[in-house]
C-alpha cells in the first residue's frame, strides 16, 4: 500500500540573519536574502570509533541529509550514541574521519565548531538552582569572545528559544523544579539559543511519558520545518522514527545495515535483523508511515496465517 504520509515541506522563509548565524527571531539559520539558508554538510568517511581497544564503530560511511531529520535506530550498543558523538566531534576517531562541509571536525577550532553543530547528549544535569533563562543563555556561550561579550542579538536568540519551546512563562523557574517533559524542553531550548544549523539529539524523549515524547518530538518537527535546521536523533521507538523523520539509519554492530525512507527501512525483514524480533509492518492510519507491530510467543499471528492459507 502507498503511503499518504506528507513529508516535511521546505521552511517557511525566515527574517534576514545575524553575523552570528541566527535570524532576528533568534531562533535558527538564516540569509541575508531572507531565505532559509542551506545548512553545512556533514558527512562520515570510513569512520572506525574504538573505546579501549575495541571497536565500536567500523567501516561506516554516512552522509547526513542536510535540512531534514534523521532518526538512528538499533538495538542498545549497536554504536548509536556513538556515532551521534563522533558526527558532534566529541569523539576522535580511530581511524579516518568526520567532515563538515569537506573540512574535518577536527580541523575546525572548537568555538567555531560549536556554532555550527549542537548536541543534546542523554540524561544532561543543570548545576542546582540554575533558572530556565540561565541554562538557555548558555546555549550563547560559543558566540561570546572577549571582544564580544552578551549583545541585544544573543538576548534575541534566548527569548526566541524560549518562546519557541513555550518556556517563556517558566523562565526564572529552577530546571531542578520542572517537570521532566518541560526540563527536557529547556535543555532543547538552549541548543536552539546556539543557533547550530545542524542539531544532535541523543534520545530526547528518554524517560518521558507518552505525551511528552509526542510534545518534544513535534516541537522537534517545528524547529525543522520552520528554521530549516538539520536534525539528527537517536530513538528507540520505530513508530516514532517512521512518523517523525525523513530519513532513518539502522545500526547493527557498529555498522549501517539500512538507511533511507520509513517505508524503505522499517520492513519486517530489516526489524528482525537488525533487533532479533518479529513483526508485522502495516500502514500507519494516521501519518501512513510504516507502523511495527512485534510479535512475540504469546502473541505470534503464524498459526492464524496458517490457518487461512490451508482454508
Amino acid at each position: 500500500m502507498a503511503s499518504t504520509h506528507s513529508r516535511a515541506p521546505a521552511p517557511d522563509q525566515g527574517a534576514a540573519s545575524e553575523d552570528d548565524g541566527t535570524s532576528v527571531s533568534g531562533q535558527g539559520p538564516g540569509s541575508a536574502d531572507g531565505t532559509a539558508a542551506p545548512g553545512p554538510e556533514l558527512r562520515a568517511r570510513e569512520l572506525h570509533l574504538a573505546y579501549d581497544g575495541r571497536i565500536v564503530v567500523e567501516d561506516l560511511h554516512l552522509t547526513v541529509p542536510t535540512g531534514r531529520v534523521t532518526a538512528i535506530v538499533g538495538a542498545n550498543a549497536c554504536g548509536k550514541s556513538t556515532l551521534l558523538r563522533a558526527l558532534a566531534g566529541l569523539l576522535a576517531p580511530h581511524r579516518d574521519v568526520v567532515e563538515l562541509d569537506g573540512v574535518a571536525l577536527r580541523s575546525i577550532p572548537t568555538r567555531e565548531l560549536a556554532r555550527k553543530v549542537g548536541i543534546l547528549p542523554q540524561t544532561p544535569v543543570a548545576p542546582e538552582g540554575l533558572t530556565v533563562m540561565d541554562l538557555v543563555s548558555r546555549g550563547r556561550s560559543p558566540h561570546q569572545t572577549w571582544w564580544r561579550q552578551w549583545s541585544e542579538a544573543d538576548q534575541r536568540a534566548v527569548h526566541g528559544a524560549l518562546a519557541a519551546t513555550a518556556l517563556t512563562n517558566l523562565a526564572d523557574r529552577p530546571v531542578d523544579e520542572l517537570s521532566g517533559g518541560q526540563r527536557q524542553r529547556a535543555w532543547i531550548a538552549m541548543a536552539v539559543a546556539q543557533g547550530t544549523p545542524v542539531l544532535l539529539l541523543d534520545e530526547p524523549t528518554t524517560y518521558l511519558d507518552l505525551a511528552h515524547q509526542i510534545d518534544i518530538l513535534d516541537l522537534i518537527t517545528d524547529l525543522n520545518r520552520r528554521e530549516g535546521r538539520t536534525v539528527v536523533m537517536v530513538l528507540h521507538d520505530l513508530n516514532q522514527a517512521c512518523r517523525y523523520a525523513d530519513h532513518v539509519i539502522a545500526m547493527k554492530a557498529g555498522r549501517i545495515v539500512a538507511e533511507g525512507t520509513p517505508e524503505e527501512v522499517v520492513t519486517e525483514k530489516n526489524v528482525e535483523h537488525v533487533f532479533a524480533l518479529r513483526s508485522r509492518v502495516i500502514t500507519d492510519p494516521v501519518s501512513g508511515t510504516p507502523l511495527v507491530i512485534p510479535l512475540g510467543r504469546h502473541h505470534d499471528d503464524a498459526p492464524a496465517s496458517e490457518a487461512a492459507a490451508q482454508a
